[in-house]
């Protein structure tokens, strides 16, 4: 599918508009809820367009396993794994699979991203996709590194790996909403919070054989960067 055709599924796809709760980066806060609540079905729109009809999906950083447990249900052959270095999530991603029957949805495993000896043996499993949604602004950017090398090492051949969320690009602001985005999330003085840059994503992956294919603009001013070897 092309780019342009993405594009005009992505603005058929609603967009929730509710009030925003006060900023809480915690997986299971009333704020991350209402943020994978709020363009969800955009990015619902281009995963139909990538994912193949069947295979295995791989989602790190997976939180409260709202977007694992949402996009499932469309892509019945596929089957998708939840990932996250906090256990105490765990149970939280498990009832929501089984209230909406998600048989497709593998128990949760633990990856922290800055430790190898918890990743994925490839092994004994490589991946068709592989995505993350809403880490970057409350996480180091050298979290790149350990999600390109993952990716480098267990994506099948032609498989891919998306990563969602508010970026700058080149060293600038998108638009002044990210801009007062990013003041508000610098204004709570925690170490390496804050919008990344797409170029440092860029050139961390190619350090990791990995290229950045397309940019793809989502609304409220957000990318799906899409990266494959």
């Amino acid at each position: 599918m092309t780019e342009e055709a993405i594009k005009d599924l992505v603005k058929e796809a609603p967009i929730v508009d509710e009030p925003r709760p006060p900023c809480d980066p915690y997986p299971l806060s009333p704020y991350v809820a209402w943020a994978g609540r709020r363009n969800r079905d955009p990015i619902l729109g281009v995963f139909k367009t990538l994912f193949p009809k069947d295979g295995s999906v791989l989602e790190l950083a997976s939180g409260s396993g709202a977007h694992v447990n949402y996009f499932a249900p469309h892509f019945p052959e596929v089957s998708f794994h939840p990932s996250d270095y906090d256990t105490k999530v765990f149970e939280t991603i498990k009832q929501t699979r089984d209230t909406q029957n998600n048989k497709n949805v593998d128990d949760p495993i633990l990856i922290d991203l800055t430790k190898p000896d918890t990743w994925v043996n490839a092994q004994a499993r490589l991946y068709d996709a592989i995505f993350v949604i809403n880490l970057f602004q409350v996480a180091p950017l050298s979290i790149a590194e350990g999600i390109a090398e993952l990716a480098s090492k267990v994506l099948k051949p032609g498989g891919f790996l998306a990563i969602y969320g508010p970026f700058k690009v080149d060293g600038r602001y998108t638009t002044a909403s990210n801009q007062n985005f990013d003041e508000e999330i610098l204004s709570k003085n925690v170490p390496e919070w804050g919008l990344k840059d797409v170029r440092d994503l860029e050139k961390i992956a190619a350090g990791h054989k990995l290229v950045l294919k397309k940019q793809l603009d989502l609304p409220a001013n957000n990318f799906i960067l899409l990266f494959s070897r």
